[in-house]
């Protein structure tokens, strides 16, 4: 039974909030390509390509394959974009076991900062502290973007055109 305590915890608790930098030795537009084209994010999304229309409201999904029979492992809707500066959506897995409700999308957010060369992409995704299996959740999504932003890094520098 949920009791008072319960509820004050997680009114109380602080945000759980994944940020990550790394600096990218390519064009904006080379980088925006590897965030938003399906035939580089099959190649660090664990085989899933990206789909969207790619306007605010839309919706964003990850498609791969599994067992033979195309999946949705990820999905949610595009919050904000604004080409090769900025990308908000929301984020949910369907296949996570949790139910698919508002209160357990994630929001995630790409910001792209030019410096000569190169490009400041920042990456945040939260709050986990809101939503069902929250820490958990944390611990694999931080994993994740351990292993997924070298290889956005090394696939956006190594791209020959765009």
């Amino acid at each position: 039974m949920f009791q008072f305590r319960d509820i004050l915890n997680c009114l109380t608790m602080a945000p759980l909030v994944i940020e990550k930098s790394i600096i990218v030795n390519s064009p904006v537009s080379h980088l925006w390509k590897v965030l938003t084209k399906p035939e580089y994010t099959k190649e660090y999304m664990f085989g899933s390509e990206v789909y969207s229309d790619w306007e605010e409201g839309s919706k964003i999904e990850w498609k791969g394959f599994q067992d033979l029979k195309e999946t949705v492992f990820v999905k949610g809707i595009i919050i904000k974009i604004n080409p090769e500066k900025y990308l908000s959506y929301t984020t949910f897995d369907p296949q996570g076991g949790l139910p698919d409700i508002p209160e357990n999308y994630l929001q995630v957010s790409y910001d792209l900062k030019p410096k000569g060369d190169q490009v400041l992409l920042t990456i945040s995704q939260g709050d986990f502290s809101q939503v069902a299996e929250g820490e958990e959740r944390f611990k694999d999504s931080e994993q994740g973007w351990e292993a997924t932003l070298p290889e956005i890094k090394r696939i956006a520098e190594t791209i020959d055109e765009c």
